[in-house]
């Protein structure tokens, strides 16, 4: 999978303009998470045709950039994330991006960009479970 990000003005009706956009073109989108900071509206998307949904945003006037998601698959034990982020950052591995996707009462699985996408790969091993881009 593939993580689009879009930047944008926030305002009422900024998803469902995007959300037609690309359903227009017949991109399904696999994962969605936004915030708003100081009036921005930063929209990630997770998703299989990341460069047609971005060139289709880009060409309505959006503001967006790409990148490689990991799917990451942790314990769900006290201090689980703890681990996969402390080898992460020992190794000079930047997180860009983590949100939990899904949980049960023994793993948590999370998507993750992260700067180094190749040197995550080898630092967490069979704890990726999907990595597309790479």
């Amino acid at each position: 999978m593939k993580t689009i990000t879009v930047v944008s003005k926030d305002k009422v009706g900024l998803l469902a303009d995007i959300s037609y956009i690309l359903g227009k073109r017949n991109i399904n989108i696999n994962g969605v998470s936004v915030d708003v900071v100081g009036g921005d509206a930063i929209i990630s998307l997770t998703l299989k045709d990341a460069q047609k949904a971005s060139s289709s945003l880009r060409e309505s006037g959006y503001n967006v950039s790409e990148s490689d998601t990991l799917f990451v698959r942790v314990g769900n034990v006290i201090g689980g994330i703890n681990s996969l982020t402390s080898k992460l950052s020992q190794n000079r591995v930047n997180i860009e991006n983590v949100h939990l996707v899904s949980s049960d009462s023994d793993h948590g699985v999370f998507a993750m960009n992260v700067d180094k996408p190749r040197k995550a790969l080898r630092i967490l091993g069979e704890a990726v479970i999907n990595a597309v881009g790479n």
